[in-house]
């Protein structure tokens, strides 16, 4: 017998082996779901905070104390400016009241410049100090990585994962990253 050209047993065939295809899929699905969970069983997991390392070890507060002792001098300069800028304002509103009009202007605008200036050093001090202190602490972030490394060889994790929302402390082994530092 033919249906558009096809007989009814090449139909039949067809079927039979899309219905084994199918059965075919679901048992491999199946065996997919038991095999995955015991997998997943024997699968380490540790988790490493980049901020306490970068806040607690010993490496990133030695770093933060040598950059701050390089910018303290400017520090201070910006400090001694604002200060300035602050007394001249005092100053200012002092005399206001008896200044002539264009002494008045003329000293607003002394202001305004010195403002401008300081806010400008503090621009460029806020830049320098972020490049500076980046540059510390990438190289502290790199020994982190060797030590994260090292520690998930020795110890067998499949994975260790860096800055989670939520972690459970007895997957946490940034004590372990920051005694590997030097404490």
């Amino acid at each position: 017998m033919s249906v558009s050209g096809l007989n009814v047993s090449t139909l039949a065939q067809r079927a039979v082996r899309r219905h084994r295809a199918l059965a075919l899929a679901a048992a491999i699905g199946l065996g997919a779901l038991f095999v995955a969970p015991s997998y997943a069983q024997g699968t380490k997991i540790g988790f490493v905070s980049t901020e306490r390392i970068l806040r607690d070890s010993k490496p990133a507060k030695a770093a933060q104390a040598k950059i701050e002792a390089e910018f303290k001098k400017r520090d201070q300069e910006l400090q001694r400016l604002a200060d300035s800028l602050r007394s001249e304002a005092q100053k200012l509103d002092k005399d206001a009241p008896v200044l002539s009009e264009s002494e008045r202007v003329k000293r607003q605008r002394k202001l305004q410049d010195m403002d401008s200036d300081l806010q400008r050093k503090r621009r460029e001090f806020q830049e320098d100090f972020n490049r500076r202190r980046n540059e510390e602490f990438s190289s502290i972030v790199e020994k982190a990585d060797a030590a994260i490394k090292k520690i998930a060889q020795q110890q067998n994790y499949d994975l260790i994962i860096q800055d989670a929302v939520t972690v459970s402390p007895r997957v946490d082994i940034t004590d372990q990253v920051i005694g590997a530092l030097g404490g």
